[in-house]
């Protein structure tokens, strides 16, 4: 008898195990930050990436994606509503032209992008974001006889200069891998782990604070209701933000996650216009070597992000 209702005890352990919501199982800082920083998510192509988070925070409450393609997680309810976003969104760059040779040449995608991210691509591994899936790759170094003929030979390096080998011999083979005009690509994601928990990737602060927000929402206390949001083509004139801002506003309390290099405290606060006549506090996270391939951001300083988020959902001061 006594060996039945073991048993039994231990079947209804295993069922509750099974049917328990995902919000007690947020994978580790470390894994997930990696986890994002692996992801390609280009401006307009963010839907792999966007997919991913859906899957993070589903059983923490009422998760949906909008017109936009946002990721929302609905926490709470009644007074104050209060709005939280971390962009998915990164600078990347689009297949210009398949050349016969198998060469790819490009050019830059729409939205904002820094005056020198086209010399950071010189000699880099790069990631296609082909219609049969990624497609790797990199950015030759210039030489004479590629060059030849184009523009800005002997100035610095520009998407002019810029030539994409995939490994193919012949347009046809570059197209057979799933390549052709207008194909996205992105830097390589690959996070590098160096000194004492430091990350090195592109956009390695902002996939580190969106990291540390799906860590603070699973299971979060929230004074009020709270819109967890994560949103696209924030490089477009925060699009995706302004979507959310127009269709479930106005919020008391906006805060936009990101990064900053060259400041002396874990996060970096400040205020940003929102596009919908409004204002909104941004916490950047504290990176090294900012808008680079090797963007570094401390898993020390994402941990001090992560427990400022929880408090703040839970009614806190920031």
């Amino acid at each position: 008898m006594a060996t039945d209702r073991r048993l039994a005890a231990l079947l209804l352990a295993l069922v509750a195990a099974v049917a328990a919501p995902a919000s007690a199982q947020a994978p580790a800082l470390d894994s997930l930050a990696r986890r994002l920083m692996s992801i390609p998510a280009p401006l307009g192509y963010e839907s792999v990436m966007a997919d991913s988070i859906a899957a993070l925070l589903r059983g923490n409450g009422n998760v949906s994606r909008d017109r936009a393609g946002n990721v929302l997680l609905s926490l709470g309810s009644g007074s104050p509503a209060r709005l939280i976003a971390c962009p998915l969104d990164e600078p990347g760059w689009v297949v210009g032209g398949v050349r016969d040779d198998g060469y790819l040449t490009i050019r830059r995608l729409a939205g904002s992008m820094a005056r020198d991210a086209d010399e950071r691509l010189e000699g880099q591994r790069i990631t296609l974001v082909g219609s049969k899936g990624p497609v790797p790759g990199v950015v030759g170094v210039r030489s004479i006889h590629l060059t030849r003929g184009r523009s800005g030979s002997g100035g610095p390096f520009t998407v002019d200069n810029a030539y994409v080998d995939v490994g193919a011999s012949s347009a046809d083979e570059a197209r057979a891998l799933g390549v052709d005009v207008t194909t996205p690509l992105v830097l390589d994601k690959r996070p590098h782990a160096y000194g004492e928990g430091l990350l090195a990737a592109p956009e390695a602060g902002t996939r580190a604070a969106c990291a540390a927000l799906v860590r603070a929402a699973s299971g979060a206390r929230v004074r009020g209701s709270a819109t967890v949001a994560f949103v696209v083509e924030q490089r477009l004139s925060a699009r995706g933000l302004r979507t959310i801002l127009n269709q479930r506003g106005p919020f008391a309390d906006v805060v936009v996650l990101g990064a900053a290099d060259s400041i002396t405290s874990e996060v970096a606060v400040d205020s940003i216009r929102t596009g919908a006549s409004s204002r909104a506090a941004r916490w950047r996270v504290r990176v090294r070597h900012r808008g680079t391939p090797v963007e570094t951001v401390s898993l020390t300083d994402t941990r001090a992000l992560e427990v400022r988020l929880e408090r703040w959902l839970a009614g806190g001061a920031p």
